[in-house]
């Protein structure tokens, strides 16, 4: 993998760049601006704010994971689902493997989510007693079919809002391999209803929104190491991969300590309460 630049920048769009690339915005940008960013667009983006070695210890747990499933199970205690039209690859190398969840509690990602930093970034938002309730590695092989135009907030039925998503590069994504596309602004909106993925043959759970017009979508370009911090309704999606590499981050999302979760027991949902900031 590329090395992550060492370099920390705050993104959102002013309706003029056509993408989220580091090279149009300065360096350091302090915390206020990243909380502007976050009530005018619903995200901002943090370059380089992980080091490479991370990201290749969490590379090669999830390999080993993927690798001792036959693409559907749990494992070690993780949730491992298959990429739908990937289907007929073989499940021995992985490759098959779309998603891992519930990794959090992992010696390889359960510092990452815990470490001070990361929570005195969120805290300004939901608080200084935070919960970690979702994890999941994304693979995104070749060929791998991307996810439709969603917010995060409709699998989240919840007794508050919103809950903060924090998307890792693990590799680089870009246009080619299906980085993904946001749309600034309408996450101070509702969830918009959702229906069933129309293609046949997506991936399990795969839902989408119909009733918006997308046109003003912006791609999120990232190398290793940058993190995008996003509200969960912010709507997002993305696009297949056509590289010949992977595209791989690691997720987390956040809640409020004390929320109470109203829907159904969900099996990729893991309530793990982060040590409190004084």
């Amino acid at each position: 993998m590329a090395e992550a630049p060492a370099r920390t920048t705050s993104q959102s769009s002013n309706g003029d760049p056509d993408s989220l690339d580091p090279s149009d915005h300065l360096d350091h940008l302090d915390h206020l601006d990243h909380l502007d960013s976050w009530e005018r667009d619903g995200f901002f983006v943090l370059r380089g704010f992980e080091p490479q070695p991370t990201l290749d210890a969490m590379l090669a747990r999830v390999e080993a994971l993927a690798q001792g499933s036959s693409g559907l199970g749990v494992v070690e205690g993780s949730l491992v689902m298959p990429e739908s039209n990937l289907q007929d690859a073989p499940a021995e190398d992985g490759t098959v493997v779309s998603k891992i969840f519930r990794l959090h509690r992992d010696p390889a990602f359960r510092p990452f989510v815990e470490q001070q930093r990361l929570r005195e970034l969120v805290a300004p938002i939901l608080g200084k007693r935070l919960d970690c309730f979702l994890s999941q590695f994304i693979f995104k092989n070749p060929g791998a079919w991307g996810q439709p135009w969603h917010q995060d907030s409709h699998y989240f039925p919840f007794d508050r809002s919103p809950q903060v998503g924090l998307w890792l590069a693990v590799t680089e994504a870009t246009l080619e391999n299906g980085c993904l596309h946001v749309l600034p602004g309408p996450h101070r909106e509702p969830v918009h209803e959702h229906v069933p993925d129309r293609r046949p043959g997506a991936n399990y759970g795969y839902r989408e929104i119909v009733d918006m017009d997308f046109s003003a979508s912006v791609p999120v370009l990232m190398e290793p190491g940058d993190l995008l911090v996003f509200h969960s309704h912010l709507m997002h999606a993305s696009t297949d991969n056509e590289s010949a590499g992977l595209r791989a981050a690691m997720v987390y999302h956040v809640a409020e300590s004390g929320t109470r979760d109203l829907g159904p027991p969900s099996p990729v949902n893991d309530w793990l309460p982060l040590p409190p900031l004084e």
